[in-house]
């Protein structure tokens, strides 16, 4: 990936100067049942396949896809600019929160005890580093205190140098602290990277692989791709790719607290866990309200109600937008990767289909 790729659009617009937070609590997901066929919401295709046709001249011709789910089912789904269906699609750091939700399982199953647990404990390398001491809950909610600033291309611990080091673990391990752990939130990629070789630790087995058994397969997701790094390590920082449908599906895991056709794949407590409003970033994010788990958080008003949504977002706009409240999933794929239009675009895509959904009264179809 190049440093155009990363550098201007992880929609992360102004983050350097960090954010003081200790063990803020601002809510709890709660997870959308699965609908009984007699209870499943009434779609509204037409008015959302209205507001999707909106972008099908848009003046940048790299939006790639939109799938909306609703009720436990597509109702819209429009390819653009000769995007097909099948085609695999880098979501880029959106590839963080599937990240999480591999951590969840491995905590489900007895591999990691919990996310107090310290890193030297889980990645014994890791132990007289300046990420010793501190716990998988830093570095999911992006607070490990490196001098890692994805933003920054002078930063110590910035994405394209971790991705250009021929030993990308020893590079990780030797950016050197900023804060103490748990004080600022500053978004980088190297913290999920080694996220992703904790889990991988955990498993036995490499990240990749441990999603095609635990994650993947249940869902029924045969076809994806996961980058690996110069040292045969998968990037749980990102570089995932797969199609628009199966991106939704993820979603629409998260929205029923972890089931998928009545199977149990990760457990619900998880899902509140990840999707949780830790950390506030408003003043760090244009586009999020606050940070969970590797998952982002936005209250958005739409005529004259407050819709919460969480979601998982990569470079370039690709998005996975989960809507509790209208029962909903929308899995945006761009290829705007470094460009900050990709993130407007694909929010005003998700402000569309509410819109849609929204009658004057704030009652949701």
């Amino acid at each position: 990936m190049s440093r155009v790729a990363r550098s201007s659009a992880r929609f992360r617009s102004t983050i350097r100067g960090g954010l003081l937070v200790v063990g803020l609590c601002l809510g709890c997901h709660r997870a959308a049942p699965a609908p009984a066929p007699s209870q499943q919401p009434a779609p509204a295709p037409a008015a959302i396949e209205r507001a999707l046709a909106a972008w099908d001249h848009d003046e940048h011709r790299d939006l790639r896809a939109v799938v909306v789910r609703r009720g436990g089912q597509i109702i819209a789904e429009r390819y653009f600019d000769g995007e097909r269906a099948d085609e695999l699609h880098d979501v880029r750091s959106a590839g963080k929160s599937i990240t999480s939700l591999l951590v969840g399982i491995a905590i489900d199953r007895g591999a990691i005890a919990g996310t107090a647990v310290r890193l030297s404990a889980l990645l014994p390398t890791a132990a007289g580093t300046a990420l010793g001491e501190a716990s998988l809950d830093d570095l999911l909610t992006m607070r490990a205190g490196l001098a890692a600033d994805d933003q920054d291309e002078a930063s110590p611990g910035n994405e394209d140098r971790l991705d250009a080091a021929a030993d990308p673990v020893a590079f990780a391990l030797a950016v050197p602290a900023r804060w103490r752990p748990g004080e600022h939130y500053l978004y980088n990629s190297v913290t999920a990277y080694l996220v992703g070789l904790v889990v991988e630790r955990a498993a036995g087995q490499p990240l990749d692989e441990f999603a095609a058994q635990a994650l993947f397969a249940p869902l029924g997701i045969a076809r994806w791709r996961w980058q690996r790094d110069a040292a045969g390590h998968t990037k749980g920082q990102g570089n995932l790719s797969l199609t628009a449908r199966d991106f939704a599906q993820l979603g629409e895991l998260v929205l029923r607290g972890g089931s998928s056709g009545g199977r149990r794949v990760v457990s619900e407590h998880w899902i509140r866990e990840s999707l949780e409003r830790r950390v506030r970033i408003e003043d760090a994010d244009p586009y999020a309200d606050a940070y969970g788990y590797f998952w982002y958080a936005r209250t958005h008003r739409v005529g004259n109600r407050d819709i919460a949504v969480s979601f998982a977002s990569g470079n370039g706009g690709n998005k996975i937008y989960v809507v509790p409240s209208y029962d909903l999933v929308v899995a945006i794929t761009s290829s705007a990767y470094g460009r900050g239009y990709g993130q407007r675009r694909s929010q005003a895509i998700l402000l569309a289909v509410l819109a849609a959904l929204t009658p004057p009264d704030g009652a949701a179809l």
